[in-house]
């Protein structure tokens, strides 16, 4: 790996790069941070689509960061928040990044960025020993995250965003009253539902993290005859009564249309602070917030933090804590068998590490196989019927699974959505979608998880383990039994859902009992 690393944060309003080199003791020494601001999320209609001149503006963007980081011999890590989250032609935006800049964007949930930007944050301030409340206002979304000790308690990704609500209510540029009320009105019922949950739990400290609450602090701090600090706004604070004067003289400038008059006010965030500003309001009055603290670091830092995670461990052979303890969180809440999910995986990796060289299958592929098992049944809570599908509904739109990427949460929704029935086809949308070698790598997790299924046909751990091998023209599993355990019917089952793992690797597929020769005892 690279000692160099770079991430990139492609927002709705800007795109920002940090640069870091990492020493002996994984901590960063930042060497470059790049800004531009891109409006991604202008002129969509409520975020539902990206206009072609912001995907070219992005694009654009995204080749000069690239080319920075490669001159710094940096890794690149980009992932991207609500205005390609929430268009309906963002793979336009991803393939262009992709093929034209260089640069492969993750897209992740709102509830992962919250839990990156909190790594961020971590790495900033010495709030770790206090439970706090975090806030990062962005373009397209707000997130909200109560944490402890760096675990998440509590997490909300809502659709408050400076832009958003600028284009929802200051499109005309000098706004009435009614409008300030208007969005005042959005922002507290949007938070009215997060609300209770943040004031049950409580918290020490109020940290916020984004360009809109720094300007919002920096202002304050100045109209108390501060002045600039000399070096970083990191840690500075402000108090509630503080912040709502600052957005009384930004509303009250906004309305007269004098904003570019207030000194320290950024000239790029003029058209945006006012619905900026009213949200950071909003999120104060709500929760009870006495005073705030600025964190410099936020979801680039975090993701610097967790890409260092997963680079320098090498390829994982289990989920990451994180994203493993959320892929237990969804299973026990909507798996009614959880035990019986658990053991499917733990033969479902055996196959895999037996036979992941045959399939074409790469080693952090396990990782995804692994979580598809916990969570294949939690459609179950949705009908028994179809559950399949559900499953995939249920893992694909859960805001409990974090330390995932989009590309993970698809991948691990679509292998549990074929673990039964209709084997992947092209057909069904979702797969269609996919790369081919993306479609293979689904394929093949698909194929292992349904024979570990059928070797637990009895949901009674009659199968204490397998093993396999591969031949010229065929797969062998044999499956040892638990001491005195008849598993006749798991080894029937187990064939009969073998074909698709035939298919993928092009081979016939016996399963057998251990010690039978291959031609042996099959079930019956």
């Amino acid at each position: 790996m690279s000692d160099v690393l770079a991430a990139i944060d492609v927002g709705t309003n800007s795109i920002h790069m940090v640069v870091a080199r990492v020493d002996d003791g994984d901590r960063f020494d930042v060497i470059a941070r790049e800004k531009e601001v891109v409006r991604l999320g202008h002129g969509a209609g409520d975020m539902k689509q990206l206009e072609p001149e912001a995907i070219d503006r992005g694009v654009e963007c995204l080749g000069r960061f690239r080319r920075l980081a490669e001159a710094a011999g940096a890794q690149v890590r980009a992932v991207a928040t609500s205005a390609v989250r929430e268009a309906q032609n963002h793979d336009e935006f991803l393939v262009r990044a992709r093929v034209e800049a260089g640069v492969e964007v993750e897209v992740i949930s709102g509830v992962e960025e919250a839990r990156l930007i909190h790594l961020g944050v971590l790495s900033a301030l010495p709030v770790l020993e206090s439970r706090l409340v975090l806030c990062d206002i962005g373009g397209g979304s707000t997130e909200i995250l109560v944490g402890e000790r760096g675990e998440t308690l509590a997490v909300r990704s809502l659709k408050l965003g400076a832009v958003r609500l600028t284009n929802r209510f200051f499109s005309s540029g000098t706004p009435g009253k009614a409008d300030v009320e208007a969005c005042r009105r959005q922002v507290r019922g949007t938070l009215a539902s997060f609300e209770r949950e943040v004031r049950a739990l409580g918290f020490e400290v109020a940290v916020g993290s984004s360009g809109t609450i720094e300007q919002v602090v920096r202002l304050a701090r100045l109209r108390a005859g501060d002045g600039e600090p000399t070096r970083t706004w990191n840690g500075a604070t402000a108090t509630a009564e503080e912040i709502e004067a600052v957005v009384a003289d930004l509303t009250r400038a906004a309305r007269r249309g004098t904003l570019e008059e207030i000194e320290g006010l950024e000239p790029k965030r003029v058209d945006i602070i006012t619905a900026g500003a009213l949200i950071l309001e909003g999120v104060v009055q709500r929760l009870g917030i006495e005073e705030l603290t600025v964190s410099e670091a936020a979801l680039r830092e975090g993701t610097l933090i967790d890409t260092l995670q997963r680079v320098r461990g090498g390829p994982l052979h289990h989920v990451s804590d994180v994203a493993r303890k959320s892929v237990h969180h969804l299973a026990d809440a909507f798996d009614d068998d959880p035990e019986h999910s658990a053991w499917v995986a733990t033969l479902a990796l055996q196959l895999f590490d037996d036979l992941a060289p045959a399939l074409g299958l790469p080693p952090e592929a396990r990782d995804d196989l692994e979580a598809a098992a916990l969570l294949a049944n939690v459609g179950l809570t949705v009908s028994h019927g179809g559950h399949h599908k559900h499953s995939y509904y249920v893992i694909r739109n859960s805001d409990r699974l974090v330390g995932l990427t989009d590309t993970e949460i698809e991948r691990i929704a679509l292998v549990a959505r074929y673990h039964r029935k209709s084997a992947p086809k092209a057909r069904h949308p979702e797969f269609a979608r996919l790369e081919p070698e993306e479609q293979q790598v689904v394929r093949g997790l698909a194929a292992l998880l349904r024979v570990a299924i059928g070797l637990d046909r009895t949901h009674g751990r009659r199968v204490a383990s397998v093993r396999s091998r591969t031949d010229d023209d065929r797969v062998v599993i044999e499956a040892v039994p638990t001491v005195g355990a008849d598993v006749d019917l798991e080894i029937h089952t187990a064939n009969e859902r073998a074909s698709l793992l035939g298919e993928v690797a092009d081979r016939s597929v016996e399963v057998v009992l251990a010690g039978a020769d291959g031609a042996g005892r099959r079930g019956g």
